[in-house]
């Protein structure tokens, strides 16, 4: 691997106008097909395998035309002053507000809460649902702005008015500032560790070019694959965080045979050759964590992650043949402000290993490791302990901040209609084989309001033929309560005595019994995705490494990393200790998809910082050192530019932490604290304690399974060769440009 590395780090140095070319050749060729490529539809949601799809489907089938995703606005109108809203001003100033809101040029239709009986028992509070002939994402800017004006016109005439729906949504698409915020945090922590601002505007460029790639190749991809917004979002994400990272390890390599007097051209294949093969290794534990979203079943994590590992894939392709190319145009310009006084003076740069804040940290570390193992271990088994009440649900609207108007409509229609009524479920009755569909319908709906927990059940509607009928049951308590879950539960394990009892099937479904399907399916795949990718990546740590103990060790610090920092959003997001500091107003449930998205993202940056870090000391081990030394080593020469690699994914996660998006908050919580952890605990402390405490036996690998194991030269040993001359004259006229 190193060997063949080597020889493309020293082509791409040569060839630096054809690679440079051919990359711009590429940018520009996705480019314009991502420009061109027709704009994507939006998919629904959909979710495999569980009840609460398969109902959405038979309706979708029963019910031609009548699922259509419409956007909807639910308009709520409370009246002042304990006024009912029934009295002749204010029904007079509803049905005004009704008329102006069917006015719309995209309106399908609107309801009168006064016929539809959608008036709460003590007159105080009336809905009405505002139904579009479009989707959200369809809606215009024109019929936007008719909405909002029609809500303050309505609160013109005192009464209070709020909208929830998913026609009041946001469809604008990220503003990039947490990226923007990022790429700035990432040009500061570059430029305070090269001390250059060629160094450090390199991997900047280079990561820029391989998001512009990918995101074009999504975008040209997205129609024809039907792919969501949120597959662009976190390939963007992750391919600047790993694109600065690929680049920042090759350039800090470069640099560094650049001080043992190597020629630039030799310097750069060695760095491509050594970095470049952690760099590929890497990228592989990364790819092998987001490919595996796959196995968990849901289109979303699928698409979002084969996105991703594309991202990627990008990425370490243009840290192997790009960086080494730009390198080609500036070799003296990336050095550091020491080494280019002493090249114009005529003098050579001479290594020096001085102590830096690695090295000493490393000592600190090996003078006592079991101390700083157990109280690293422990501080993270504490932060681990709240997993353990983990809770998982699809936050709706009660996520919102008390300032949108979708939060205080979900509080009005609580208040005056119950919590469940925030949340009804849908039940699906197929009557297709039953002799008289309307009876058997009649029984389903009779058993199910006799349930505990129901308030009501609303009457049947059955399609053309007759032969399907839904019906809405309105629980006692909201969506996310535990209750409901406890009711669905109930219902459908009733299911076997209604069913018989009625001659006819049924179904759940609804947005609150999907949010509970999602959320047990996730669940229930966690384990299995978590054996897939780390057994994956152990495999393929076991080559890079060629040892037995440091693949688990990598692993097992993978996972306390994950736990911890799960830990944490529990502790944040779902018990409500220091919610305020993040201005996260209400607390409840962790998104369904949260642990497996934070699971695959986070194993393979975790895996990042353990191949770069850990391949140094195994460099360091093979060409002569001992252990402790080899760990020192490590340290000295890796660990200032793990601790960048990690502020500068630190700083894009947490730019996600002042969204106004709960659930955003929550991403960008979750990843930064999994990264700082992972890095600075895990990568930093334990990592170095461990191997101190196993010594030589760190390093063993049975012979049988060292015969059979293919060798990958990760640590370039077959590179080992002595400093050429200063540079051939070609490259000093090439600098002097």
């Amino acid at each position: 691997m190193a060997a063949f590395l080597y020889r493309i780090g020293r082509l791409a140095f040569r060839r630096r106008w054809t690679v440079a070319l051919v990359w711009a050749a590429v940018l520009a060729a996705v480019g314009l097909a991502g420009m061109t490529a027709p704009e994507a539809e939006e998919e629904p949601f959909s979710m495999p395998g569980i009840e609460s799809q398969e109902a959405f489907d038979l309706m979708e089938e029963r019910f031609p035309g009548a699922a259509a995703d419409g956007a909807t606005a639910r308009v709520v109108f409370v009246s002042p002053n304990g006024e009912k809203v029934t009295a002749t001003e204010n029904k007079k100033a509803v049905e005004a507000a009704i008329a102006e809101l069917g006015d719309g040029t995209q309106v399908a239709s609107t309801v009168d809460p006064y016929e539809s009986g959608a008036v709460s028992e003590d007159g105080s509070t009336a809905y009405t649902t505002v139904t579009y002939k479009v989707d959200a994402a369809g809606l215009t800017d024109a019929s936007r702005s008719h909405l909002d004006k029609s809500l303050e016109h309505a609160r013109d005439s005192g009464l209070t008015v709020e909208a929830g729906g998913d026609a009041m949504e946001d469809m604008g698409g990220p503003s990039g500032t947490a990226e923007a915020i990022g790429v700035s945090v990432a040009a500061v922590v570059l430029l305070i560790t090269f001390g250059s601002l060629a160094a450090a505007g390199l991997p900047l460029l280079t990561a820029l070019i391989g998001v512009g790639i990918s995101l074009f190749s999504i975008t040209a991809l997205a129609g024809p694959l039907g792919l969501a917004d949120t597959t662009s979002t976190v390939a963007v994400m992750l391919g600047l965080a790993v694109g600065i990272d690929y680049a920042l390890f090759i350039v800090s390599r470069y640099r560094e045979e650049r001080a043992k007097g190597r020629a630039a051209q030799e310097a750069v294949a060695l760095a491509t050759g050594t970095a470049g093969s952690a760099v590929v290794f890497a990228g592989l534990t990364v790819v092998i964590a987001l490919a595996g979203l796959s196995v968990v079943g849901i289109p979303m994590l699928t698409e979002m992650g084969l996105g991703a590992a594309g991202a990627v894939v990008v990425g370490v392709l243009i840290a192997l043949t790009l960086v080494p190319a730009f390198l080609g145009f500036w070799p003296n310009a990336i050095l550091t402000r020491k080494d280019r006084k002493a090249r114009r003076a005529g003098g050579t740069p001479r290594e020096t290993r001085k102590v830096n804040g690695g090295t000493r940290w490393a000592s600190f570390v090996l003078r006592r490791p079991l101390p700083v193992l157990l109280a690293a271990v422990a501080g993270l088994g504490a932060l681990a302990l709240p997993m353990t009440d983990l809770q998982l649900g699809m936050p709706g609207d009660e996520a919102k901040s008390t300032q949108t108007t979708q939060r205080r409509a979900y509080e009005a229609l609580a208040e005056g209609f119950g919590p469940g009524f925030n949340g009804p479920l849908t039940v699906v009755v197929d009557a297709k084989d039953a002799d008289d569909p309307k009876a058997a319908a009649e029984t389903v709906s009779e058993r199910i309001v006799g349930t505990e927990g129901v308030v009501s059940v609303s009457p049947a509607q059955f399609n053309e033929s007759g032969d399907t009928a839904v019906f809405s049951v309105v629980p006692t308590t909201a969506p996310t309560d535990q209750e409901t879950k406890d009711l669905v539960s109930s219902i459908r394990g009733d299911r076997s005595g209604i069913e018989s009892a009625a001659g006819a099937t049924f179904e759940v479904t609804g947005t609150t019994a999907m949010n509970i399907d999602v959320s047990e399916k996730v669940q229930s795949a966690l384990v299995p995705y978590l054996l897939v990718v780390v057994g994956l990546a152990v495999i393929l740590l076991l080559v890079v490494f060629r040892s037995i103990l440091v693949p688990l060790k990598a692993a097992a610090g993978f996972l306390l990393s994950v736990l911890a920092s799960l830990g944490a959003v529990v502790v944040v997001f779902q018990q409500g200790h220091g919610a305020d500091l993040l201005g996260v107003e209400t607390t409840g449930p962790i998104m369904s998809l949260m642990p497996i998205f934070l699971v695959g993202i986070v194993f393979g940056l975790a895996m990042d910082y353990e191949v770069f870090l850990v391949s140094r000391m195994r460099e360091a081990y093979v060409h002569g050192e001992r252990p402790a030394q080899a760990v020192t080593s490590g340290f000295r020469h890796s660990a200032r530019v793990v601790v960048a690699a990690a502020l500068i994914m630190i700083a894009v996660f947490s730019g996600f932490i002042g969204d106004s998006d709960a659930m955003i908050k929550m991403i960008g919580f979750g990843l930064a604290s999994a990264v700082l952890l992972d890095a600075f605990v895990v990568r930093m402390a334990i990592v170095p304690a461990v191997l101190a405490l196993l010594g030589e036996r760190a390093w063993w690998l049975p012979k049988w399974l060292d015969r059979i194991l293919p060798r990958v030269d990760v640590e370039g040993e077959a590179l080992t060769r002595p400093a050429e001359p200063e540079a051939e004259p070609a490259e000093k006229d090439l600098a002097r440009a």
